[in-house]
């Protein structure tokens, strides 16, 4: 990987030589603060670029690059404010949001962008044939789930509607405070339905609209390289309503997967900004070089699902024995190096101003009782279990401590499987493990980013429980128009997912990166999202 990476600096390098030929190399990173060109570490390689089938952070960073919504969410605030729509309402009754799109919205190619061109894309979303994960976050939209479902087959029956070119108009099926932070998603972004089309895309995934010199977006960049599992580029698109005021002209993508290797590509200088740093690094950088590493808070609920439909996990109690037998507060202490704060319920304190109070803690004793309620004495007669981790640098360390306090404390015998992130992904949806770790960062700040997770008809629930109870908390939390009321039901829901345990929170995110000091307006961003075109890189 750090070959490749070299290559990026071959055409550079010779600017950087002095006249006489013996001076020092121009880095890529000097290079890119030159030619306004950033250089950006992203983790993994992307599964695909089509936004109404992402399902995970890495390929919804570049895909926020490349495509826009009607809104978007500010950094630091997680507020939502205007993108391709410039203003929005929304009726007494909160059933219908009105978003009226700025003049003048073009696509990447140069087309006009209408309303009618986000009413295509959202049909698309919803169609059941195209079969999307992400169809959800329509949901509260009138008959969206139906329509999704196959249940409806006029999507004309769907509360969307584009009355002129530049007016949408969203009626709702219950009241969703929340809409605008949803209409930012990856999901809501329109895709341009004639491009899609001439590559027999609008009901079938992978066709070649997104690769380069294909892809049409509406974004500040667009697509100008996609080299497998090397980097991706996106250059400035000169028809975005920003483009005026956006100063980068591109930005590189590397899917750099071990934080290692990453770390040592920024001290290299051919990097800008690492997704990453390893926990074991961070005490030598805090002491050395303070200024260039950030750590920031993430709305981000790390935690284990559990395959209830596995033989040794379908019983409630034993799920809860492993929940109660993690030693949390350890576990943030020594193998994170206190970089992210412990997890005692799955939604993180302080998400959209809510706060849980059901909490999960340690409890040894307790777990080994519940463990032989289940009818596994110390562990006597429980299987082999195997728990699922990515190849990354933190997850094996994390599954290692887990395996030792298990095998310890319970007497289970566990067996470590490291995977790549789309296989990691793949085994989730598909119910292919018996454990995993697993991460979920918030899209929008409400706690139904999370609880809303693991209602039966979710497509993040990859945990294989359901329970018509907590499906019937978050429907009223649907219907509850006082904002208090609300959350006070989803304490509720919450109290019951933890006594249930599919899941078992760990640890709350945060970033944890090296940034180099001439990259300006990179805010804190709790929910990751950033809007590139705000960025710039000034010679320190």
């Amino acid at each position: 990987m750090s070959r490749r990476l070299l290559t990026l600096g071959l055409p550079l390098l010779a600017l950087g030589l002095l006249a006489a030929g013996c001076g020092r190399r121009e880095t890529p990173a000097e290079a890119g603060i030159r030619t306004q060109t950033l250089l950006v570490g992203n983790a993994a390689e992307p599964g695909d670029l089509d936004p109404q089938t992402a399902a995970v952070l890495n390929d919804q960073i570049i895909q926020i690059a490349l495509g826009e919504g009607l809104t978007a969410l500010d950094e630091q605030s997680t507020v939502p404010v205007p993108a391709a729509a410039e203003r929005w309402e929304v009726s007494a009754d909160g059933l219908t949001w009105t978003f009226h799109l700025r003049a003048g919205l073009r696509w990447s190619n140069g087309e006009p962008l209408t309303a009618g061109d986000f009413l295509a894309s959202w049909r698309r979303i919803l169609n059941p044939r195209f079969a999307s994960e992400g169809a959800w976050y329509f949901f509260p939209v009138r008959d969206a789930e139906a329509y999704s479902a196959g249940r409806i087959a006029d999507p004309a029956t769907v509360g969307l509607a584009a009355p002129d070119d530049r007016t949408v108009v969203v009626t709702l099926a219950r009241p969703t405070p929340f809409l605008p932070a949803l209409a930012s998603l990856p999901a809501w972004f329109p895709i341009n339905p004639r491009v899609v089309a001439a590559f027999d895309g609008l009901e079938r995934r992978g066709s070649a609209w997104t690769r380069p010199g294909n892809h049409v977006g509406n974004g500040p960049f667009r697509l100008k390289e996609w080299t497998p599992n090397a980097r991706i580029v996106v250059e400035k698109n000169p028809y975005h309503w920003e483009a005026a005021s956006n100063r980068l002209r591109e930005i590189v993508f590397f899917p750099i997967e071990n934080p290692d290797v990453e770390e040592r590509n920024f001290r290299a200088g051919q990097l800008h900004v690492t997704f990453n740093l390893p926990v074991s690094r961070i005490a030598s950088w805090r002491e050395q070089h303070a200024a260039r590493l950030r750590l920031d808070p993430q709305q981000q609920a790390n935690f284990l699902r559990f395959n209830v439909t596995h033989p040794a996990l379908a019983d409630a109690r034993v799920r809860r024995a492993l929940s109660q037998a993690i030693d949390r507060d350890t576990l943030s202490r020594t193998v994170l190096q206190g970089s992210r704060p412990p997890a005692h319920a799955l939604t993180p304190p302080g998400t959209g101003g809510y706060t849980a109070r059901a909490a999960v803690g340690v409890d040894f004793a307790a777990a080994r009782q519940l463990l032989a309620d289940a009818g596994y004495p110390a562990g006597r007669g429980f299987p082999a279990l195997e728990l699922q981790c990515r190849t990354d640098e933190l997850s094996p360390r994390l599954a290692e401590a887990l395996q030792a306090s298990w095998q310890r404390e319970l007497g289970i015998r566990i067996l470590i499987t490291p995977v790549e992130q789309k296989t990691w992904v793949q085994n989730q949806q598909s119910l292919n493990y018996a454990v995993t770790l697993a991460a979920w960062t918030a899209d929008y700040p409400d706690p139904l980013t999370y609880l809303g997770l693991f209602a039966s008809d979710s497509s993040y629930n990859w945990t294989g429980w359901k329970n018509p109870g907590y499906d019937r908390l978050l429907e009223e939390a649907a219907l509850t128009l006082d904002p208090a009321a609300r959350y006070e039901v989803f304490q509720r829901a919450e109290s019951l997912l933890l006594a249930e345990a599919p899941v078992a929170p760990v640890f709350v995110g945060a970033q944890t990166y090296l940034i180099h000091p001439a990259v300006k307006g990179w805010l804190p961003a709790p929910l990751v999202f950033r809007r590139f075109q705000h960025v710039s890189l000034v010679a320190p």
